[in-house]
């Protein structure tokens, strides 16, 4: 039976001192809740803190990006040993809001996930269609394609290591969601490609997430879909009550 991991995606939100004063009022409503793993993804500017303030709880840290290279002349960028040593756990990869804001490609993203296995780090892979690109039938194509060029010379055993996040990019901040049938049948596009790739043992092994608006109202049905294996939370992160329910339906 695959665990189920709720995870934040806090976005570009919250400062230092907001972030130590939402984890100190999370830690308590999730406390106990040992039946799925808890991850807040932060900014950058957060992460020693947000580290510091989850110590001795239930609750891990993640980063929301990270770069392919070990070292160099990359202003702006943060490597996969910089956020080892910070004590991160976990880092977001191929985020729709990263492919079309900051040009990155499959190409890169598969670079910065092997970086960051290489490092240590679970790396949280996002995958996901465009409204346009569901209307016209091809899905499966365009989740095949991300999955295998993304995962490219990843290895069987560094799998135990990926979390993939499959977000149709229709249904991020737009209030949309998929049906509960669309995103079970989505992650198991996602699961026969790995399948494919890696064989049915590390297919049956790997956590995928279904991320696109879910939220407090709709978790508990899509987390019951048989290929959804937890959730990548945007808006309902930021709020303790709502991240908090997700955590109860995912127990």
């Amino acid at each position: 039976m695959r665990r189920l991991v709720i995870a934040g995606n806090w976005k570009m939100n919250k400062t230092p001192s907001e972030t130590k004063a939402f984890l100190e009022a999370l830690k308590p409503v999730v406390a106990g809740k040992d039946n799925c793993d808890i991850v807040c993804c932060v900014p950058a500017t957060n992460l020693a803190i947000a580290v510091e303030t989850a110590k001795g709880s239930n609750i891990k840290i993640g980063a929301q990006n990270v770069h392919f290279a070990k070292s160099g002349a990359y202003t702006g960028e943060t490597s996969a040993d910089m956020l080892v040593d910070l004590g991160v756990e976990y880092v977001i990869i191929g985020h729709s809001e990263r492919r079309q804001y900051f040009a990155e490609t499959d190409e890169t993203v598969n670079a910065r996930v092997k970086a960051a296995l290489e490092a240590g780090l679970k790396v949280i892979l996002c995958v996901g269609e465009l409204e346009k690109e569901r209307d016209q039938g091809i899905t499966a194509e365009i989740l095949g394609k991300q999955t295998k060029v993304d995962l490219l010379d990843v290895t069987a055993e560094q799998m135990k290591n990926v979390i993939i996040a499959y977000e149709p990019v229709w249904a991020i901040g737009t209030g949309k969601t998929a049906t509960n049938e669309q995103a079970d049948e989505a992650c198991g596009v996602v699961r026969a490609v790995v399948a494919e790739l890696y064989g049915k043992r590390v297919a049956d092994e790997t956590i995928v997430q279904y991320g696109g608006s879910m939220n407090a109202k709709n978790c508990a049905d899509l987390l019951k879909c048989e290929n959804v294996d937890g959730g990548l939370i945007g808006g309902a992160s930021l709020k303790t009550e709502d991240f908090g329910i997700i955590v109860d339906a995912a127990q």
